[in-house]
């Protein structure tokens, strides 16, 4: 390694540093080509079987993207002046062109205002304008079509559903590509298929772009005319279009807040601690060309930016600037210590004594966020190779611009401030020789602590605990969440196995009507039978009842309404029959053809949750509601199945909590390996682990105690701060070793150590820390509560590796011959 550096750096610095700076110019290119993607896609499992079941589903219901704005008016509901609010707004929405129709209490049918004969009502549906307000409000109330769903229970708030274009073509390449992927998983992909999927992947990606520009604007356009009559009501805009497109927003801004604060933050720290301008300029140009590099890789390869991997900027540059303190505070100490040293034996000694423990340390990094591949979620995936392809970028841009600079420059003497002010080392290094019973006391509490607050720790998060409360995304949510049925959307199919129909005769009584349709209702009426029609209102009577439901719209409901309609007898199949063939179709759309399949002879319950319920586990909620279905729907007569995005989001946490539980194990193996290699010494090595799975555990205890749940980010923390924190661990060890070749003291190492890499550990984990704690400026909770915890990691593993790790070096003395 000598004569590399030697040969190709130190003797051709400028050579090196221009050649480096091309090729990062040119990586710099592709760095603008990075791309940010926040669609639900990224939060599902690609091979999850329910994913599959949800895709057909919506195809098969002709399922839409909406957007749903709230409104809540200055005067009452059915005011003229609301009613002529909702018509504006409504007009002005179905001008965009993305909009292909406005649902609203003015568009939709009104049954009971007065009660009407259903043949009434199939030969002339009444709307809003037609009917008398008190009757038209005593139906929104009380309809089990519109109550708390179209209004509020205090008859104060709305919905306004605005329904999007179904973009066949992007489904059309989603189902394509969908199908190719799944038989290159299963490996009967031939050539020419792999070649179409690579061709697909791209045409797909580019009409995706598109698609997400064109939405981009149409959410632009909506909140425009939000705007223009906010000053006549409240409104919010809600939907999976819009949260998506905002997390965008969100993520972008995050990047720009991380990069442009922590380069802040680490100039302010740098010169803190080094009082040098070179310390400054050399770690934070070194920051620079990593972060750069990298992106520009990511850009060049087509990996895209998620909320996930929105901190990777962050989490690079802290990392990156980890590498360079060492090397600083090794060439400080060489040049304090060696007054006669020519700058080639400063620079070259300090690369080469921290060559090894750098590149084992980032090793051990990449090993803990190499975890995350496994788990099975492309954001957290896509976190992994990031910061695996990102940490060995910044160990060789490090090594290779460090001493090409430093070689040029002139030799720089430290100024120990810093040093000689501090207490943390000197205080570490009395309680680990005079006070060791404390750190066992500690320790020993600590792991108490750790094991009871993990027993507590739940895999649960609602999505609308992601974002601030300030945020529109936040308050359009609550609104919906608290006064209009729910926002997470949740579906029962019920599959009616096969069997003869037998044929009924038809009640004289409608027989007038059965010689004009007979001939197409035949199938419809023989489908609408007693036991089908009891056992859906039995489904959907036990949904309803279920807390945390807010909604529950089937083909019940209109089977409640028809019985209003009906003079308080149930309707017959005729007369369901007769609905499903004659209502017109755009109030068949609403009310009836998004319930029931005759076709695929089933029936749809579409439930909406209430996500912001304290009380929601949706793992045992979605249990509960199998167990029960099972003793409810009979065996013999149907099968039930639950999907929707309800299902998709919890089987997501739930398969990376048991991925991430495995891998850690895995993770925690791999490292005790590593770490026997690097230090030769089973002893060593178990020391080594005990030293860093410790502070782990206090996050997840601390996580169980206060109530922070496993989610897709915080989950991600321990493998992540073993991949950081471990550097303490073999920097430590690796000094310790040294001194202790010295006199042979244990006590002597350990002091040495600690006033020497122990200002090392001390600065980078103030620049971990007060990285990190700029994420408390996200919009995203989630991101903020990793930050959190990661400071809090951080502290604990360096208290961890200056106290506990010295401690236990000294009593099981793994030095001794």
């Amino acid at each position: 390694m000598k004569s590399f550096f030697d040969r190709f750096i130190i003797k051709s610095p400028k050579t090196i540093l221009l050649g480096l700076f091309i090729i990062i110019g040119f990586l710099g290119y592709f760095s603008t080509k990075l791309e940010i993607d926040a669609s639900s896609q990224t939060l599902l499992l690609e091979n999850d079987k329910d994913l599959k079941l949800t895709r057909e589903i919506n195809k098969r219901y002709k399922n839409r993207d909406i957007l749903v704005i709230t409104l809540t008016p200055k005067d009452d509901l059915l005011s003229t002046k609301t009613i002529d609010l909702i018509k504006k707004i409504s007009s002005d929405l179905e001008k965009l062109p993305r909009i292909e129709s406005v649902t609203s209490i003015l568009t939709v049918p009104m049954l009971q205002s007065p009660v009407r004969e259903i043949k009434d009502l199939v030969d002339k549906v009444n709307l809003l304008e037609d009917v008398d307000k008190n009757l038209a409000k005593k139906e929104f109330l009380t309809s089990p079509l519109y109550k708390n769903a179209l209004v509020s229970g205090n008859f104060k708030t709305t919905s306004i559903v605005v329904n999007l274009i179904r973009d066949d073509k992007y489904f059309q390449f989603l189902g394509q590509r969908n199908a190719l992927i799944q038989k290159q998983r299963d490996g009967s992909i031939t050539e020419a298929e792999k070649q179409q999927l690579h061709t697909l992947k791209i045409e797909f990606k580019k009409y995706r772009d598109q698609l997400r520009e064109a939405e981009h604007q149409n959410i632009l356009n909506v909140r425009a005319i939000i705007k223009k009559y906010e000053n006549q009501a409240t409104l919010f805009l809600g939907g999976v279009t819009m949260i998506a497109d905002d997390i965008i927003s969100f993520v972008k801004n995050d990047l720009v807040i991380y990069g442009s604060s922590l380069v802040l933050i680490l100039i302010v720290v740098l010169w803190a601690i080094f009082r040098q301008l070179v310390w400054i300029t050399l770690p934070i140009l070194i920051c620079i060309l990593s972060v750069v590099a990298t992106s520009g890789l990511l850009g060049l390869f087509g990996w895209e930016i998620t909320v996930i991997s929105s901190n990777f900027i962050a989490l690079q540059l802290i990392i990156t600037i980890s590498i360079v303190l060492h090397l600083i505070v090794r060439y400080r100490e060489l040049s304090g210590k060696f007054k006669h040293a020519s700058q080639y034996k400063l620079v070259i000694n300090t690369i080469l004594s921290k060559l090894n423990p750098s590149f084992f340390a980032i090793i051990t990094t990449i090993a803990g966020f190499a975890s995350l591949v496994f788990s099975g979620i492309h954001p957290v995936i896509n976190l992994g190779w990031m910061m695996s392809a990102g940490i060995a970028m910044s160990l060789f841009i490090s090594f290779i611009v460090f001493p090409a600079v430093m070689i040029m420059c002139e030799i720089k003497r430290p100024h120990k401030i810093v040093e000689n002010s501090s207490y943390l080392t000197k205080t570490t290094s009395y309680i680990v020789e005079k006070k060791s019973k404390y750190i066992f006391i500690v320790t020993g509490l600590v792991i108490v602590f750790s094991i009871s607050g993990t027993m507590k720790l739940k895999v649960e998060n609602s999505f609308i605990s992601y974002f601030k409360k300030d945020t529109q995304i936040y308050k359009g949510m609550e609104v919906i969440d608290k006064n209009l049925g729910g926002t997470t959307p949740l579906d029962v199919i019920i599959d009616f196995k096969v069997e003869e129909q037998k044929k009924k005769e038809i009640n004289s009584d409608d027989f007038s009507f059965e010689d004009e349709f007979q001939a197409t209702s035949n199938d419809a009426q023989y489908w609408f039978t007693e036991d089908k029609m009891n056992l859906i209102m039995q489904v959907h009577d036990y949904l309803e009842s279920l807390d945390s439901v807010g909604n529950v719209q089937s083909l019940a409901t209109l089977l409640k309404v028809g019985k209003t309609l009906n003079k308080g007898v149930d309707l017959d199949g005729f007369k369901l029959a007769l609905l499903y063939n004659k209502l017109p179709e755009k109030y068949k759309n609403l009310i009836l053809s998004p319930y029931i399949n005759i076709e695929n002879n089933e029936a749809r319950f579409n439930v909406r949750i209430k996500d912001s319920d304290p009380n929601l586990r949706r793992n045992d909620f979605l249990i509960k509601i199998k167990k029960d279905l099972a003793k409810i729907v009979p065996e013999n007569d149907a099968t039930y199945k639950l999907t929707s995005l309800m299902v998709l989001y919890n089987n997501m946490l739930q398969s990376l909590f048991d991925s991430q539980i495995k891998t850690l194990g895995f993770v925690i193996a791999i490292l005790f390996l590593m770490f026997i290699v690097l230090f030769k010494s089973l002893k060593v090595a178990l020391i080594a682990i005990v030293t860093n799975i410790v502070p782990i555990g206090i996050v997840f205890g601390l996580m169980g105690w206060i109530g922070i749940p496993l989610d897709i980010m915080t989950i991600t923390i321990a493998a992540i701060s073993i991949g950081i924190g471990v550097d303490d661990t073999i920097h430590y060890i690796h000094r310790f070793k040294e001194e202790y070749k010295i006199d042979h003291n244990y006590i002597d190492a350990m002091k040495r150590s600690h006033e020497s890499i122990g200002y090392a550990m001390y600065y980078t984990t103030l620049a971990v820390v007060l990285g990190f704690s700029i994420l408390v400026l996200s919009n995203l909770i989630p991101t903020i509560y990793f930050g959190l915890l990661t400071v809090i990691v951080m502290i604990t593993m360096l208290s961890s590796a200056l106290l506990l790790l010295p401690r236990l070096l000294i009593i099981f003395k793994p030095y001794n011959s």
